[in-house]
């Protein structure tokens, strides 16, 4: 029989599995790092950093909920069936096995077991501790009913145990007070690069392809598909509100450690420091554990989603075909090193963020919208061309003089261009365009 209420239990049962499948390694790192680079003037930044860490993700789950999605392709298919494929391929191999999935065991090993080896065997530790990290995945999502009962009941929650107790030490024995130096960017721009930074999350992106898994796991449940949406968007909510108190608390734990030593040149040394200097020399298998069991919840999440989307949009190919190419391209791409996977991140996200924050929109103004394929068309055109110019302006290409005149006059030009935010106009400018074009169309079949 099929449920219409949603019980408290189910409620944060639900919410407990989208919040383990997004939230790894990076947002931890990242709001850690925002806080020593910002000081002071953390409260924009923070707020900036929300928007696209926390409130944007609500809002992919919103759209997925509310236009009736199974997975990405649904949300980018009014535009063109072609589009929807060529969308999901890439976020799914962005967020997959390429950069997304071989960061959280690189980043796991960074924090947590790097410390802990000589120099002359890193390169052999991080082969042996990748191949068991992503060899462990696989054998958990080899079934895809697996995912409830690892993700949301056993490590989520022991993993936000072992969270609240450093967030606890760090607030109740703070190592400074929040009136520190910051950096250069977020001196006069706090807020823009707040945003900037919650991309580095890829959450926004992450939160399109893996609501298929969540769907998948409230049908289990027994409700029914015009059930779904609701609560989706209610076990999201508690989800994204946990997650924003989180991020807040490690942000202020990123300021107040400024008054003890100096700023990280990364998120993961800044927390592997911090823990040290409460926990000593247990701080460093502390953070091996935390981290570890924070980023292979997300890993499973990924695995599970690249396989079931991609089985979804090729059925010929199995879904253990597809879980065998995440678990093999991560192992490979994980081992070329965690800065070499953020360096290169970068240019891949400022060119995908533009479409992923149109649609999701878009997504959320279902009701009006109702994935008018005028006006999906007229607005994912209009901001192709900032995407480019953004990747370009990101990538190590921009030091070229072809590639820096057109990205500088961009920056000129366009307004918000030089914040990275220079696809708001044109997506607006779309819209405008769409329902012109609309319009014309109207008049003249009369």
């Amino acid at each position: 029989m099929e449920k219409q209420k949603l019980s408290t239990k189910q409620l944060f049962l639900v919410a407990s599995l989208i919040f383990g499948m997004f939230f790894g390694a990076g947002n931890l790192i990242f709001p850690v790092q925002l806080g020593q680079m910002s000081g002071s003037n953390w409260l924009p930044a923070v707020a900036g950093f929300l928007l696209t860490g926390a409130v944007l993700p609500f809002l992919a789950m919103l759209a997925v909920a509310l236009t009736r999605s199974n997975s990405v392709y649904d949300i980018a298919k009014p535009v063109a069936p072609w589009f929807g494929t060529v969308v999901l391929v890439a976020i799914h191999f962005t967020i997959g096995p390429t950069i997304g999935t071989p960061r959280t065991a690189a980043t796991a090993y960074e924090m947590g077991v790097a410390p802990l080896v000589p120099a002359q065997y890193q390169q052999l530790a991080m082969f042996l501790f990748s191949a068991v990290f992503f060899g462990l995945a696989y054998f958990l999502t080899v079934k895809e009913s697996n995912l409830m009962k690892w993700v949301g009941k056993y490590l989520n929650p022991l993993f936000l145990g072992l969270l609240a107790l450093i967030l606890v030490a760090g607030l109740v024995l703070p190592m400074g007070d929040l009136h520190q130096h910051a950096a250069a960017a977020y001196q006069t721009h706090a807020s823009f690069q707040g945003v900037l930074d919650g991309y580095d999350t890829m959450d926004g992106m992450a939160l399109l392809a893996l609501a298929v898994s969540v769907v998948y796991a409230v049908r289990a449940l027994g409700f029914s598909d015009k059930n779904v949406p609701a609560v989706l968007a209610k076990s999201g909510l508690v989800a994204i509100l946990v997650e924003s108190a989180i991020y807040v608390a490690v942000v202020l734990l990123g300021v107040s450690s400024l008054g003890t030593m100096s700023a990280a040149p990364n998120g993961g040394a800044a927390f592997s420091q911090i823990i040290t200097h409460y926990a000593g020399n247990v701080g460093i298998l502390a953070t091996g554990v935390v981290v570890t069991l924070a980023v292979f919840t997300t890993a499973m999440g990924l695995f599970v989603s690249f396989a079931q989307d991609l089985h979804r949009v090729f059925p010929k190919v199995s879904y253990l075909f597809w879980l065998r190419v995440i678990a093999v391209g991560a192992f490979v791409s994980a081992n070329a090193g965690l800065t070499n996977i953020i360096t290169w991140s970068v240019p891949v996200l400022l060119l995908l963020y533009p479409y992923v924050l149109v649609l999701t929109f878009l997504g959320v103004l279902n009701k009006w919208v109702k994935q008018d394929a005028v006006l999906y068309r007229f607005v994912v055109a209009a901001v192709t061309v900032p995407a480019f110019l953004d990747a370009l302006a990101g990538s190590p290409l921009k030091e070229l003089s072809f590639v820096a005149t057109p990205v500088a006059y961009y920056h000129e030009v366009v307004p918000l261009a030089a914040h990275g935010f220079g696809w708001i106009l044109p997506a607006v400018l779309g819209v405008v365009a769409a329902f012109a074009y609309k319009f014309v169309q109207r008049l003249t079949a009369k």
